[in-house]
């Protein structure tokens, strides 16, 4: 009842899309259009002059960096998807390191302790949470049926209130997914990740933000879990990366890694379509470097909420016919 006064909301017309109304996940975090942005967000808050990335990441990080003017260095990891930080950081740096696939928590923990100027990439870590003061962002999308939206916790905001983003011209992959199925949006998806390219930084868009607080994050963390845990039962012998599921993760997909840097175009031949982590690291790196390995070699396998475990025993079945 507590609305401005002479505030009327319009009275009748068509309806609208009817969509479950209940809590976002991270209501009380910074509400921002996509993950990039929201780096950007932090290096202009934190008025940082460089940063350290790491080789194996999205090259879209990189689009905030550039346009700020900001020096970057890249550093390796290791076999373990851990930071190989055998440098000195200069007093107004920062640290960007991503929580891969959401199994990485106990390394976010630690590195916390060391470095105050720690920002950490959740964008595949959905369902780890902020860490007590620590610098931390997500992407909606790739978790969930949204074209855009970030969560953002950081100790100071910027000062300028920022307009809402619009989203309803980036939704036609996902209706063509749900109504035709995902090939029939495939095109589509790729132009909205392409829409999405060197936007400024706006709040997430309404239309975004009613749809994460109809979702049952419960129930999709815990699907998530359990395929996950099917499929390290079955190909953790054959895994080449090592790693222990920590008791509440929620991960984004099952990093399967072997010595076939073929597999994820039989797979993808078989209606199991898997992406690539990351292109651009093919760019960034030689042969002789251990991401560019990962990139080649690793293969992404679906855990998500819309499947099952009858669908994960498809996966392993189709899997073992190639290995």
């Amino acid at each position: 009842m507590n609305h401005p006064k002479n505030y009327h909301k319009p009275i009748g017309g068509y309806l609208g899309l009817e969509l479950p109304q209940g809590a976002e996940k991270y209501g009380h975090l910074v509400h921002l259009n996509t993950g990039r942005n929201a780096l950007e967000y932090i290096l202009k808050q934190k008025k940082y002059t460089k940063i350290y990335m790491p080789y194996f990441t999205c090259e879209v990080l990189l689009e905030p960096v550039v346009r700020l003017g900001i020096v970057h260095q890249f550093y390796h990891i290791d076999s373990n998807l851990e930071p190989i930080l055998n440098f000195k950081m200069e007093p107004n740096s920062c640290l960007l390191y991503t929580n891969y696939f959401g199994l990485k928590q106990k390394i976010v923990s630690d590195l916390s302790l060391k470095y105050s100027n720690l920002i950490v990439d959740n964008c595949q870590a959905f369902f780890s949470e902020p860490l007590p003061g620590v610098t931390t962002f997500y992407s909606c999308r790739k978790f969930f049926g949204v074209p855009d939206g970030s969560y953002l916790q950081i100790k100071r905001k910027l000062p300028k209130k920022l307009k809402n983003d619009v989203s309803t011209n980036r939704f036609s992959h996902l209706l063509k997914n749900l109504d035709l199925g995902v090939q029939a949006g495939y095109a589509d998806s790729v132009a909205n990740n392409k829409i999405l390219e060197n936007n400024p930084i706006m709040a997430m868009s309404t239309l975004t933000q009613h749809i994460m607080t109809g979702i049952d994050y419960e129930l999709c963390a815990s699907i998530r879990e359990r395929n996950f845990s099917f499929l390290h039962k079955h190909l953790k012998d054959y895994n080449l990366l090592k790693f222990e599921l920590e008791p509440g993760t929620a991960p984004m997909i099952y990093p399967f890694l072997i010595n076939d840097k073929h597999l994820k175009v039989h797979l993808i031949q078989k209606k199991i379509f898997v992406a690539t982590y990351w292109p651009n690291v093919f760019k960034w790196t030689n042969k002789k470097m251990y991401e560019n390995y990962l990139a080649y070699n690793l293969t992404p396998l679906p855990i998500d909420q819309r499947y099952n475990l009858w669908d994960m025993k498809h996966v392993i079945d189709t899997l073992k016919k190639l290995l």
